[in-house]
């Protein structure tokens, strides 16, 4: 299939992604959100968004002993219980030193002293390091690194607890000092003296003597300190400055708007007639919001139940209600969240976009997308050329799924069969499903509880990359009681990272998808004793569903990729064997090569001996049914054409708001929007959808003309996941060789080599989209 093969050849590299310095943000962000970047997921399913964060990457010097000889010996840092909680700055938590975050005590009252007192301690270390910078790495990357981790754990503590424990008071702390941090990371960004140096690195005799991953480092230091506006004039720069902070203000207003529209809607239904066909976990979930809004006598069966704009409860309507009002109501809430009145987003993005250009053109680039691919693996071309290539292959596959559906429901007598709307896909893609695989997503959450995924999932991770899991609870502060918490050893027994597991949904302080983030990253330079690296530490956060009375968390199949999906992303960064921290775990990597092993992972889920040992049903215990798998097997590629289609036309739609609209000019955003999905929607969005006021992606979540990089992911994870077919799923001996392939190139190396030359190292050869199609069911489409 040489001749499918498609080229990914442009390497770039974004260490610090772009000093948005923001201390990247914690959703997957990778960038522009708040602070670093944090990987999400993408909009899942095609009525409603499973992964909403954004990308976030951290770097912080005081953090985390590495030293650790076994994850329970080590007690929880004592300052964690002993920190007073007032302004005195001598024990505010933010400014501790310690092993892990101080999440349990972090409020909003300590935001405002201890931001403003560490941004002015590092402004004193930057002054030092620019008064004493030498082109060497002890006099400038060292330093420079502590500076930046500095800022990047501390602030992705604040922003973290911003995204799982809401409150008004610590938006308003963090919105207060946020313009002072953004000018810190622009005054970092545009450092001349730190630029020069760089610069005097690159020229040297010594260049060619640099490791790889240190040229690599280099390099893209350069980069972005270009697109931070280190070259312009004094007035362009002042300009570009207040882009920047204006930008970065919008981005955190657009979220929060989000937040706060998805938990305005509510509705209280006391009638089960109402909401028959609901099956007993969404019934539950629903009681259970009665009963947290003041109903507190409300049962699963006698309800009064509350429907709500979350995702577990806004998908179960979508899915299961037979009443088709109801289901009209919910879903024209959904798709108009946030776009009026005093949350509406419209004038938000208008100003973004708006300003986005500008940016862009002080830079000398003729639009923001170009921007965007300067530090990708992709140009705007390369994208627009995949697909292009997937949409034509998926087209007609999803031309036909909508026929299905009608003439599936013109069977079932559904008097809406001629006209199906919006609000009857996802309802009747469920009957359907049942119908034709006999697989009802409900009756299977028992055979997918919590403790037995996670269970599988690290046996998994055992098997393939020969690493032990263990639980560590107690051995680190956490923000609420059901985060847990684990250490991850190597064979020898030894720990080599940690993470803590968020797993279900809270709407009333936490935002909606799923998302993974690092806490702190491995690095040399940070090393508590000089000579073992700092540790990598990540958090994985999701919102599935919580447990009930006395049943645990019953999982949806889709809920049981997603905890995959982003233990993908959690790997990637724990398993690093890279020591430059700019460069160690998901730092440095290009965005679009950045869900290569979340993607990867998802396809786990559909390995027997993996599905086997998570489908245990919770009472019984019985394995799930040779004869249910084969069906779930079957049903993998069931509306693959439409789901494709759904994920291009976000990527298109964001390529095209980028690159060719004007803002304010004869079209608007939803103009853009109904024109896109003219060539990507087989069913157009109705006039009125608002689905761009909650794309966080792109507007708040750094994925602003890079949303395409979930479909350039997915061809080098399925291609990946396509080496252990051939070495032979179900020959271990060749899978655990395989794996460990895997984790010594793709999850080890981290930013400190281009992503194509990791394939290739990985692969033998460059990635083609053949196994992407042919695992969706679509590649007869393109013969």
């Amino acid at each position: 299939m040489a001749s499918a093969r498609f080229s990914l050849s442009r390497s770039l590299h974004p260490i610090l992604k772009r000093p948005h310095f923001s201390s990247y943000p914690s959703c997957p962000r990778f960038a522009p959100k708040v602070l670093l970047k944090s990987h999400p997921c993408p909009l899942w399913s095609s009525s409603f968004s499973l992964c909403l964060q954004t990308y976030h990457r951290s770097t912080s010097p005081y953090l985390y002993s590495s030293s650790f000889s076994s994850c329970s010996s080590l007690s929880p840092p004592s300052m964690a219980s002993s920190v007073s909680v007032g302004d005195n700055i001598e024990s505010n938590p933010l400014l501790q030193d310690f092993d892990f975050p101080p999440f349990d005590v972090v409020e909003a009252k300590h935001v405002r002293p201890g931001i403003r007192a560490l941004l002015k301690k590092l402004e004193s270390d930057l002054d030092e390091l620019e008064k004493t910078v030498e082109p060497s790495w002890p006099k400038l990357v060292e330093p420079l690194e502590k500076i930046v981790d500095r800022l990047t754990v501390v602030w992705g503590m604040v922003n973290h607890l911003k995204a799982v424990k809401d409150t008004a008071e610590l938006r308003a702390a963090i919105e207060e000092v946020q313009p002072e941090k953004v000018k810190f990371q622009l005054r970092l960004g545009q450092s001349k003296p730190i630029y020069n140096a760089f610069k005097a690195i690159k020229e040297s005799s010594d260049w060619h003597s640099l490791s790889e991953a240190r040229k690599r480092i280099v390099d893209t230091q350069i980069k972005e300190a270009v697109l931070n506006g280190v070259s312009l004039e004094d007035d362009k720069r002042e300009q570009f400055n207040k882009i920047e902070q204006e930008l970065e203000r919008l981005a955190h207003k657009f979220s929060e708007n989000v937040l706060d529209a998805t938990k305005k809607f509510e509705k209280l239904i006391t009638d089960k007639k109402e909401i028959d066909g609901l099956p007993a976990t969404a019934l539950g979930l629903a009681a259970q919001s009665a009963v947290s809004k003041g109903h507190e006598n409300a049962t699963a069966e006698n309800g009064p139940w509350m429907i709500t704009l979350d995702a577990p409860s806004f998908i179960s309507v979508m899915q299961h209600a037979c009443n088709r009002d109801l289901r009209e109501e919910v879903y024209r809430a959904y798709i108009t969240r946030a776009s009026s009145g005093d949350l509406d987003n419209t004038p938000i993005i208008n100003q973004i976009l708006k300003l986005r250009l500008e940016k862009a053109k002080l830079l000398n680039y003729n639009n923001y997308a170009e921007v965007s691919m300067a530090t990708k693996m992709a140009t705007v071309d390369k994208a627009e050329e995949l697909l292009e290539k997937l949409r034509s292959a998926s087209w007609n596959a999803a031309v036909q799924d909508v026929e299905d559906l009608k003439s599936y429901s013109k069977s079932q007598g559904a008097p809406e069969a001629d006209n199906l709307s919006h609000w009857d896909m996802s309802f009747w893609s469920e009957r359907l499903r049942e119908s034709k695989y006999d697989i009802n997503e409900e009756e299977l959450r028992p055979y997918f509880s919590f403790s037995k995924v996670m269970d599988g999932l690290f046996n998994l991770a055992k098997i393939l990359f020969g690493i032990d899991i263990e639980p560590a609870d107690g051995l680190a502060p956490v923000w609420n009681n059901d985060v847990r918490f684990y250490c991850v050893k190597d064979s020898s027994g030894s720990p080599i990272a940690y993470f803590y597991f968020d797993p279900y949904s809270r709407p009333s302080e936490k935002r909606e998808g799923a998302w993974m983030d690092e806490v702190v990253s491995r690095s040399r330079v940070l090393s508590r004793n000089g000579t073992a690296s700092r540790l990598p530490i990540a958090h994985m956060v999701c919102n599935q569903t919580p447990p009930f009375g006395d049943k645990p968390s019953l999982m949806t199949f889709r809920e049981v990729e997603t905890v995959f999906h982003e233990f993908g992303h959690a790997l990637q960064h724990m398993l690093t064997k890279q020591d430059e921290g700019l460069v160690a775990g998901i730092r440095g990597i290009e965005w679009d090569a950045v869900e290569l092993p979340s993607q990867f992972m998802e396809n786990w889920c559909y390995h027997r001996d993996t599905l086997m040992s998570i489908a245990k049903h919770y009472q019984t215990g019985e394995s799930l049914p040779e004869e249910v798998y084969l069906k779930l097997l079957a049903a993998r590629t069931f509306r693959a054409g439409s789901l494709s289609l759904r994920q291009i036309k976000f990527a298109s739609l964001d390529l095209e708001l980028h690159t060719k609209y004007i803002p304010d000019g004869s079209e608007s955003i939803y103009d853009v929007d109904q024109r896109v999905s003219k060539k990507t929607q087989v069913i157009p969005p109705l006039p009125e959808d608002r689905f761009l006021c909650v794309f966080n992606h792109i507007f708040a979540g750094g994925y602003a003309a890079g949303y395409y990089s979930y479909k350039w992911a997915e061809v080098l994870s399925a291609d990946a996941f396509s080496a252990f077919e051939d070495a032979g799923l179900e020959d271990t001996k060749a899978v655990k060789e395989t794996g460990h392939k895997f984790r010594e190139t793709i999850l080890a190396l981290g930013g400190g080599k281009a992503p194509l030359e990791v394939f290739v190292e990985f692969r033998g050869r460059e990635p083609s989209p053949e196994a992407l199609l042919r695992h969706n069911g679509l590649l007869p489409a393109t013969a």
